[in-house]
């Protein structure tokens, strides 16, 4: 054990909030798969338990992998990741198995498990879009030299996945948008691409309510999930269709009977009726059974999380660095408040899991990943380790005139 806390590196914080997050997704999660296990696996919620812990520890020991790495290799990485993701995403699109009328899983060969691709093409834009940036900074408010090569990536990749999933494009196209401007990215370009966004955006709204249902289905896709999911979240104070209204309602059943300290860990009733309480609905889960003060307290990790993220990039001396640990911080941020935002209702439901917290799988192991590159980060800035010192072959690799002071 001394060992293993002699390797253990990086910011000590960032370390106890995986642990706290960590914690609060075992009890959840045990707590709110009784009707699947019932459902699956005969009641057998302690066997759901295990495959969650099995998958959460593995999960960290990638985080811990990638925190031993010396940030600076994920320049060359982050390429690699991209080039790989990219074709994944078509196969996906192409030929994954139709699942709630979206193709997102692909099966990985021999050991028979399945994965998200849009979780690795995450991952792997932002650190792409990190690299660009601080490899474009002589030029970075060139048009052509360094605008239009970073946005070509960012609309391929996010094109790629809203087919499936627009919640995490849209997610993940915000997030690059925010580090091209940290990134010193020319603002009249990103007011362009802000604008052909929401033009975008407009038209996609558009045709959805202007094509009759009948020729959204025969087109097949997302599209009627799409609508509907706009019109309950429209007409939340009107008449609504029961049926697509119901997930909404009942998360706010939980939040409302769970008052200021909830009803206790286990005791939650709305698990019964919420449809996936252990992923997409389980802050309600959460405020259901520990009340306004154990989500303030969710609320509170998330925004201290990114503080000291923020702490990290003010203190980082490398472009890179500062780049690559502010997009990943800011992406399971983002995602987070979205998550809490659809349990409350203020936001149109949508499928993305709570960092850390959500039942998963792939997702899990990708959030682990991106912590442990963060951890990676800090490693060098919290004074862990000098910079530099037997580093030769890292600095071969980082050693080019567009890696810049940041600030």
């Amino acid at each position: 054990m001394n060992w293993l806390l002699s390797r253990t590196k990086g910011d000590f914080v960032i370390w106890a909030i995986v642990m706290i997050l960590s914690l609060f997704g075992v009890l959840a999660v045990y707590s709110s798969t009784g009707t699947l296990a019932y459902k699956r696996y005969a009641g057998n919620t302690e066997l759901l338990l295990a495959k969650h812990l099995f998958l959460l520890l593995m999960g960290i020991g990638f985080m811990y992998l990638a925190h031993l790495v010396d940030y600076r290799y994920y320049y060359g990485i982050a390429r690699v990741l991209l080039i790989i993701s990219v074709p994944l995403l078509i196969y996906t699109l192409l030929f994954a198995p139709v699942i709630n009328d979206a193709r997102r899983w692909i099966s990985i060969p021999i050991i028979n498990a399945t994965f998200q691709t849009s979780d690795l093409a995450k991952v792997a834009l932002i650190m792409y879009v990190a690299r660009m940036l601080s490899k474009k900074q002589e030029d970075i408010k060139d048009f052509k030299k360094a605008f239009l090569p970073i946005i070509s990536a960012v609309v391929g990749v996010c094109l790629l996945i809203a087919p499936a999933n627009l919640s995490t494009a849209l997610v993940l196209f915000s997030t690059c948008a925010i580090v091209m401007f940290i990134g010193r990215i020319n603002f009249k370009y990103l007011m362009l691409m802000a604008g052909a966004g929401i033009v975008g955006m407009g038209l996609l709204i558009g045709i959805l309510f202007s094509v009759p249902e009948e020729s959204l289905g025969k087109i097949g896709g997302r599209f009627l999930t799409w609508k509907s999911r706009i019109e309950v979240f429209v007409n939340q104070d009107g008449e609504s269709n029961i049926d697509n209204d119901y997930q909404s309602k009942q998360a706010k059943i939980a939040i409302a009977t769970g008052g200021v300290f909830g009803k206790g860990p286990g005791n939650s009733t709305q698990r019964n009726f919420l449809p996936h309480p252990y992923s997409d609905f389980i802050f309600a889960v959460v405020v259901e059974e520990y009340g306004m003060v154990g989500g303030l307290v969710l609320i509170f990790i998330y925004l201290l999380f990114l503080w000291r993220t923020i702490r990290i990039v003010v203190r980082s001396p490398k472009a890179f660095g500062a780049l690559l640990a502010f997009g990943l911080s800011l992406s399971l941020v983002i995602q987070a408040f979205i998550n809490m935002a659809v349990a409350v209702n203020i936001f149109p439901v949508t499928g993305l899991p709570l960092p850390l917290v959500s039942m998963g799988g792939t997702s899990l192991w990708f959030t682990s990943f991106a912590f442990g590159v963060i951890l990676s980060v800090s490693r060098f800035i919290d004074g862990s380790e000098e910079m530099g010192a037997g580093n030769t072959e890292v600095n071969a690799v980082t050693n080019t005139k567009e890696e810049v002071t940041h600030g």
